[in-house]
């Protein structure tokens, strides 16, 4: 049977700009010109027959017309990214790129990685250190973010979301009622820091050195307190962040990362 020609880049722009409902955020999200994008659309537009967009006093809207066949399209696309992710999957079902922040990964993720790795021979890792990597040029399997949730992403909380002031058990250069602080710390009210770090991770390389005490997520300190390198000041409290296990929703569907989801969750 002949298949019907479908212009493919043309209906992915259409998906963007209907998702946006503004030629300039699609563009942004594509990575090309408001024009271009305009292009796309009038061509679309006259391969269907159809008018898919109108403007109005408020902006752009989709037509009936347009909204008609959105959802199909959409499932489309994920079944095109599916397709290829199953080709891909011969070759890589033993090899896992991760994006996570240091700290975390030395303090909760290597531990449980080197578990996984000694049940699952042949199993290789690649950890890229910057979590917010972009998943497509990166070639990311998964990525961990502390963060409010996995936003456009699909994602599963790794860590209860709870945090607890901690410093070094001895008083070393005297520093006991210094603070460190770094972005979302969530330091008490009226407290002036000696030291601004810029991610939990420096924020608890200072504490471990006796610099101060700070604000951290459980799941990071976890392990300093086990070993006695720190102790708390106070009960574990409710946080708005926490780790997350985020991912495109086709890294969801495969088989190795739903086996190292699994793991994780039991472990």
């Amino acid at each position: 049977m002949k298949r019907t020609h479908l212009p493919l880049n043309a209906l992915r722009v259409y998906d963007a700009a209907a998702r946006h409902l503004s030629f300039t955020r699609a563009a942004d999200e594509l990575a090309v010109t408001p024009a271009a994008v305009g292009q796309q659309i009038r061509a679309l537009e006259d391969h269907l027959g159809v008018v898919l967009f109108r403007r109005t006093s408020k902006g752009l809207e989709l037509t009936p017309e347009g909204c008609a066949g959105l959802d199909a399209l959409r499932e489309g696309f994920l079944r095109f990214e599916e397709s290829v992710a199953a080709m891909q999957a011969g070759q890589a079902s033993d090899r896992y790129t991760i994006a996570a922040p240091r700290e975390f990964y030395a303090e909760w993720l290597a531990p449980r990685l080197a578990t996984f790795q000694a049940g699952t021979p042949g199993v290789v890792y690649s950890i890229i250190a910057d979590e917010a990597a972009d998943f497509t040029e990166a070639n990311l399997d998964l990525a961990i973010r502390l963060v409010d949730g996995p936003g456009d992403l699909e994602g599963v909380q790794l860590a209860p979301s709870q945090r607890v002031t901690v410093e070094r058990p001895d008083d070393a250069g005297g520093a006991r009622d210094a603070w460190i602080d770094w972005p979302g710390a969530a330091l008490p009210d009226g407290v002036l820091p000696c030291i601004k770090a810029g991610s939990p991770g420096q924020a608890l390389s200072s504490a471990l050195a006796g610099m101060g005490r700070t604000v951290l997520p459980l799941p990071l300190v976890e392990g300093a307190l086990e070993r006695g390198l720190l102790k708390t000041l106070d009960e574990p409290t409710e946080s708005r962040r926490a780790y997350w296990l985020v991912a495109p929703t086709p890294q969801w569907r495969s088989k190795k990362v739903k086996a190292l989801l699994a793991f994780l969750q039991d472990a």
